[in-house]
């Protein structure tokens, strides 16, 4: 149903994008209040039909210019309907239209109130930010913020899991820039992020993992691990023997080698951009995504493409959009309630 309705609002929104374009370049055989008035319609109807689904995910700036940009269009659309013609009835849809169009701005803005300001970017107000590392259980999501929240605008943008060690200790599993592949103490990392005035949130699956699962989830780690280990490791042998090869000076060689060394490293900076997912080397987010595929964890299926038909291309998987899915709970103010009442007193 989700690759469903994403192919549906996608190919919608293309479409009617494509019809704006002819219709600005006079390509089709509409009167100018008629065609503002139906498109406008069109975006309304659409944009209607997605508001609670966009309100929800407020917090991502996508969300937000689907509901900016046609709101923009609708409004003016509307407009020129208005003062394009003399007919009453048109004139009177026109209008309908844009108080409709009007209606949806004062709610956008409401909506803003569920909402709190985190750094660059949205939190759900009542969001738990910076929990402590005791929180932890197998499985959880950690999202923070960084380099890539700041540039996206968003309030995170950087994913860990939480895969506990056979000896208890609490792992972080992810892939840094231009590291790759990390398995590293969740307390440090944790205490790090707090020391260096960055955020993060937790993100909780709704079905705990089992006992088996736990116990599978260390092995699959180490397991994608010692994978992009032995990826950068080849291909880095490959990239250099290659090089090597070339009709050039030693010098030249030797600096080439070392401006092409990020190509090598483990991160997967071909899907930070299209979201296609490798095999054996991934971006931090798609990371967890694969521990918890690896682990049949029930989860939504990322970087389906553009429009929802499993290519992955133009649809990098993004942090933020873990956040809307129904498999996991965000911990919020209540979960803090309840975790510190369970502490003991000093």
């Amino acid at each position: 149903m989700y690759r469903i309705r994403k192919f549906i609002v996608t190919a919608a929104n293309l479409s009617l994008l494509w019809l704006m374009f002819k219709f600005i370049t006079g390509q089709l055989d509409w009167g100018l209040a008629v065609g503002s008035l139906a498109l406008s319609g069109f975006w309304l109807g659409l944009t209607v039909l997605s508001l609670r689904q966009l309100f929800t995910t407020y917090y991502d700036w996508l969300s937000r210019w689907r509901i900016k940009l046609p709101l923009l269009f609708g409004m003016v659309l509307s407009a020129v309907a208005i003062f394009a013609n003399d007919s009453l009835t048109l004139r009177t849809i026109g209008g309908a239209e844009l108080l409709a169009w009007v209606g949806i701005y004062i709610a956008y803005r409401r909506n803003l109130t569920n909402f709190i300001k985190a750094g660059h970017g949205l939190l759900p107000e009542g969001t738990w930010v910076n929990p402590p590392a005791a929180v932890l259980r197998p499985g959880d999501l950690i999202l923070t913020s960084g380099r890539i929240a700041d540039r996206m605008e968003q309030a995170i943008g950087h994913g860990e899991v939480a895969v506990p060690a056979p000896d208890g200790k609490m792992m972080l599993l992810s892939s840094y820039m231009p590291k790759g592949t990390t398995f590293n103490d969740a307390e440090r990392i944790l205490r790090i992020l707090v020391k260096k005035g960055e955020r993060y949130i937790v993100l909780r699956l709704v079905k705990p993992l089992s006992a088996d699962q736990i116990k599978r989830g260390h092995a699959i780690a180490q397991g994608m691990l010692a994978e992009n280990i032995g990826w950068r490791d080849e291909w880095c042998a490959r990239r250099v023997a290659f090089i090597n090869r070339l009709p050039l000076p030693a010098s030249w060689k030797a600096g080439l080698v070392k401006k092409t060394a990020w190509t090598t490293t483990g991160y997967d900076w071909l899907g930070l951009f299209i979201g296609f997912k490798a095999r054996n080397r991934w971006t931090c987010i798609a990371a967890c995504a694969e521990w918890y595929a690896r682990l049949r964890v029930p989860m939504r299926h990322y970087g389906t493409g553009l429009l929802g038909v499993g290519t992955g291309l133009l649809d990098p998987i993004q942090p933020q959009r873990f956040m809307s899915d129904k498999n996991l709970h965000m911990l919020n103010d209540a979960d803090k309630a309840e975790f510190e009442k369970n502490q003991p007193s000093a």
